[in-house]
């Protein structure tokens, strides 16, 4: 038993289930700004382009018999809940969809930078050549060489065309 919980201490402090941590509790608090940008600050104009309409409270109603307490249909959200009634609440379906569709566009684009950052990390300048190959006999020799030191030839100095 004091193995286990010896291995289950190392595996809890390990970086990785921290860093987990963190990011579950942060996504939780990122999902909660999301939703309040869907339900206050995005349908709210929507709904008002669309007539005046409160998706959150857009509902079918299963059951046609049960009234509110003065005797109307339900067609609300908030009435069918003070009913009993059961219903589609397709309204907040929406919202929750616009809300996933949100979250994982931001995941997204946040994936997408982190794998850009990490294709510039890896690119690797190119080492530069060392030697050159001697145009007379192409033999590899070091690329400061004026002269062939296989068949002697008077090379060209670097850039300028000329002769060293």
């Amino acid at each position: 038993m004091k193995g286990v919980l010896n291995e289950f201490k190392e595996f809890a402090v390990r970086g990785n289930v921290i860093d987990l941590a963190v990011g579950v509790i942060i996504g939780a608090a990122f999902g909660k700004i999301v939703t309040s940008l869907v339900n206050d600050i995005i349908m709210p104009p929507v709904g008002k382009l669309m007539g005046g309409i409160d998706f959150s409270q857009k509902i079918i109603n299963l059951d046609g018999d049960i009234k509110t307490a003065n005797g109307q249909d339900i067609t609300t959200l908030a009435q069918a809940n003070e009913a009993g009634a059961t219903v589609i609440a397709y309204g907040q379906f929406i919202n929750v969809m616009i809300d996933f569709l949100i979250v994982a566009f931001c995941i997204f684009m946040l994936v997408k930078g982190i794998n850009y950052l990490k294709s510039k990390e890896h690119k690797k300048p190119e080492p530069q050549k060392t030697t050159k190959a001697c145009k007379y006999c192409l033999s590899e020799i070091p690329a400061a060489a004026t002269r062939c030191s296989h068949c002697t030839s008077e090379l060209e100095a670097e850039g300028t065309g000329a002769l060293a």
